[in-house]
């Protein structure tokens, strides 16, 4: 009976070890229509889906007073157009504080302030005024003893990078690093508060469909791109776009502040020009990016850095200005029906499938696998196999094979001691012989080569990246038969 308590004890010590080490998923409730259901009907259509967090671009009344009691926890937005009576005068910013954050905290939890939103690239050139404006609020909310449980950032666009290709040029703008980037970084910094960023693969993919694969921009199975200057391979390109930004902090020596994603997203329609906007193009992006995430893991760059992502947007918004794309956005139609199906928790991740997601990477093109004998050979049935991911850690790769080898049910026999695949003997080798065991075994299905990011998908065989002894198929098949 001990034993029994002592081993539901360590199972429930390694789920909550899983779970914390996955990131999490948050939506921008946008309100630029004028078809929306109340904000009561949104706390509970976010509710019904298992979202536990939501960015809204305001502080409105109606909305925070709606989210009050949910558990949901809440990021409010000073916009752009407040930043210079928050920078110039204090009193704005206690005033703002007070009428929109301590006067629903905690019944409302509300968790950070955005102060700005993509300050860089506002035409009314209020980049001066946003460190001193977030400064201003941070001691606003220092007076009322909220500074722990509330952090203060800026949601930052892309372009506030020089470079982002390769992901390890990463650099940001010149003229923008000593004039707002550092101090920024050096105030998140002092607050413990994470730099907030606004990711968007679809416009990288719409002006370079030419020279960036679909399936890549998608987080679908493909072979990948090696980044030239640090040798790191990337398999989508939302990693390629968050290391750029790891790559540039580390650029100004600030290695230790976190990100978080505030928006990505991709649209289910757009007009003729707008290449990749569909119904099918943005489940698979949100659907695999919901499951990438939750899943756990890191970037290649950063492999312990578990994301918090905010999709864009909750809803279509039919007022919004500029290309179709832009009110069409949304995951759920105005009337609270899902644009497309793709889920939100773990849970419903259990039942998902991208429809796409399982084409092999190489099209039409056929591997074919090595004659080595059993072991390795039964198990590349396929045009891509399950390698595993050194830079994951020995951690994550030796929990993988735990996991592969024991409930997952990989034939994990040929890399024992002594079994004709046992050399090379390192968790690398046996991690992907394992990993692709199981990875074949599930007929290569979506999200069965991940391993909370200990493993990925290649279109050659585990061979041309580990010499596995060979021994003749009889020798192989007699030690299966004697097991």
């Amino acid at each position: 009976m001990d034993y029994l308590r002592a081993f539901i004890f360590l199972v429930l010590i390694l789920s909550a070890i899983s779970l914390s080490e996955a990131g999490s998923i948050g939506v921008n409730y946008g309100r630029i229509s004028d078809e929306l259901p109340s904000a009561f009907k949104v706390v509970q259509l976010l509710k019904s889906q298992g979202i536990d967090r939501v960015k809204i671009f305001d502080a409105d009344p109606a909305v925070l007073k709606a989210l009050s009691g949910s558990g949901i926890r809440v990021t409010v937005d000073l916009p752009n157009e407040m930043l210079f009576s928050a920078a110039k005068r204090p009193s704005f910013a206690a005033t703002w504080v007070k009428r929109n954050v301590a006067a629903y905290h905690p019944s409302t939890q509300i968790e950070s302030v955005a102060v700005g939103n993509e300050v860089f690239v506002d035409p009314h050139n209020t980049t001066k005024y946003l460190i001193p404006a977030m400064r201003n609020i941070h001691k606003a909310l220092v007076s009322y003893n909220l500074h722990s449980s509330i952090k203060i950032s800026s949601p930052l666009a892309l372009s506030a990078l020089q470079n982002s290709y390769p992901s390890s040029s990463g650099s940001f703008r010149p003229e923008l690093v000593d004039l707002v980037i550092k101090p920024m970084l050096d105030f998140l910094r002092e607050t413990g508060s994470r730099l907030m960023i606004n990711v968007y693969p679809f416009f990288a993919y719409e002006g370079n469909s030419d020279v960036i694969p679909l399936d890549y921009a998608l987080l679908k199975e493909n072979p990948g791109m090696v980044d030239s200057g640090n040798g790191l391979r990337y398999f989508n390109l939302f990693d390629a776009q968050i290391d750029a930004v790891f790559a540039a902090m580390s650029a100004l020596k600030y290695d230790d502040i976190e990100i978080i994603v505030t928006e990505t997203g991709w649209p289910s329609k757009g007009d003729e020009n707008e290449i990749g906007a569909s119904v099918a193009n943005a489940a698979s992006y949100n659907g695999n990016l919901i499951r990438r995430i939750l899943t756990g893991g890191g970037t290649p760059l950063r492999p312990k850095a578990d994301l918090t992502i905010y999709l864009f947007a909750l809803f279509n918004e039919n007022k919004k200005f500029g290309p179709t794309s832009e009110r069409n956005y949304g995951l759920f139609f105005p009337d609270e029906k899902k644009v497309y199906d793709i889920p939100f928790t773990q849970e419903g991740l259990k039942h998902y499938r991208d429809g796409g997601h399982n084409t092999p990477a190489t099209g039409n093109q056929q591997v074919t696998p090595p004659n080595n004998g059993g072991g390795v050979s039964k198990s590349l049935t396929g045009s891509t196999w399950c390698v595993a991911n050194g830079d994951a850690g020995k951690d994550r790769l030796q929990g993988g094979l735990d996991y592969a080898c024991g409930d997952g049910g990989a034939d994990c026999r040929p890399i024992q001691r002594g079994a004709p695949c046992y050399s090379p003997d390192t968790l690398e080798a046996h991690a992907s012989f394992a990993f692709n065991s199981y990875y074949q075994k599930k007929g290569r299905a979506g999200g069965s080569c991940y391993f909370g990011g200990a493993a990925y998908v290649v279109t050659q065989p585990p061979s041309a990246y580990f010499s596995f002894s060979t021994e003749d198929a009889s020798s192989r098949q007699d030690t299966k038969g004697r097991r």
